[in-house]
């Protein structure tokens, strides 16, 4: 017979998220104010649902870098004020 204890670290975790999009500062400026809004108001979206993902249609395309370095170097910024870097308030 085995007794199963309610672990709290095995819960999901609900609620929270963020609400910022971070993508490369050039992909930005190349990027419509349509689309923009679209990849804002998916995570907007589910971060009120208390998601921490977006939904994967609004994943956005052309951002592959060669490789890791590549992809670290880039300027990130947020979608929403790309005057903000991605990780500022």
């Amino acid at each position: 017979m085995a007794f199963y204890i309610d672990n709290p670290f095995k819960q999901k975790t609900k609620g929270g998220g963020t609400r910022k999009v971070c993508l490369p500062k050039a992909k930005i400026a190349s990027m419509s104010t349509e689309d923009k809004q679209k990849v804002i108001n998916a995570k907007k979206s589910a971060a009120s649902k208390g998601k921490y993902k977006r939904s994967s249609k609004s994943n956005v395309t052309g951002t592959a870098s060669k490789n890791l370095k590549d992809w670290v170097r880039q300027d990130w910024r947020q979608v929403g004020d790309p005057s903000k870097k991605c990780g500022e308030k």
